[in-house]
């Protein structure tokens, strides 16, 4: 058996003591830098699936703040119209769906009381002029409400909402093909709608 003295044991105690002390410090910073990888791993993920969820719509109509607003994806036209501001006092809803989801790119025109007194207006000359209400069984486009609109093959609540915004914006048809400058409807679409349409 090897006999130390009394030096040698606490040199050999203090080497073994910086190898231990090395070691802890080696798994220490090891660990931690594990840990650092996988909360910004975790960080970058989560923040992913928020960029993928959110959607982006353009509010038109009577909004207090049209524009651009950002949406949950799957978000309904009334959660919209919240984000816009709320509503205007001349908003009218009577045709508007609020459950409806929104699409991430789309427009929406929230309608106004002064639309339906001008569709009124322009409906009481047609019948002083032509003594009876139009019995051709076609929807009028320049008088439609988007109930009527949604009739037409094709035409859901977003398309019937874009005819009645361009034609705010643009005065009333003067063409039925004019309905073809509206997205949404292409060449396969109008070949749907154009016999049941008129001006």
């Amino acid at each position: 058996m090897i006999n130390f003295s009394k030096e040698q044991k606490i040199i050999i105690g203090l080497i073994g003591i910086i190898i231990i002390s090395i070691i802890i410090y080696y798994m220490t910073q090891k660990i931690g830098n594990d840990e650092v990888v996988i909360e910004n791993t975790e960080s970058t993920e989560m923040e992913e699936e928020i960029e993928e969820e959110k959607i982006a719509i353009h509010m038109t109509g009577c909004v207090k703040n049209p524009g651009i607003i950002e949406l949950e994806e799957g978000a309904r036209i009334d959660d919209a119209i919240q984000l816009a501001g709320g509503l205007t006092e001349e908003a009218d809803l009577t045709n508007v769906n609020l459950a409806y989801k929104v699409e991430d790119g789309q427009k929406i025109y929230i309608p106004s009381i002064h639309d339906i007194e001008e569709k009124e207006i322009i409906q009481e000359n047609q019948e002083e002029i032509f003594g009876k209400e139009n019995e051709t069984g076609k929807v009028n486009i320049n008088t439609a409400k988007q109930t009527e609109l949604e009739t037409l093959p094709g035409i859901g609540p977003t398309i019937a909402l874009r005819i009645i915004e361009y034609r705010k914006e643009n005065g009333e048809f003067t063409d039925i093909e004019e309905l073809k400058e509206i997205e949404g409807i292409g060449e396969a679409k109008w070949e749907q709608i154009k016999d049941f349409v008129e001006i």
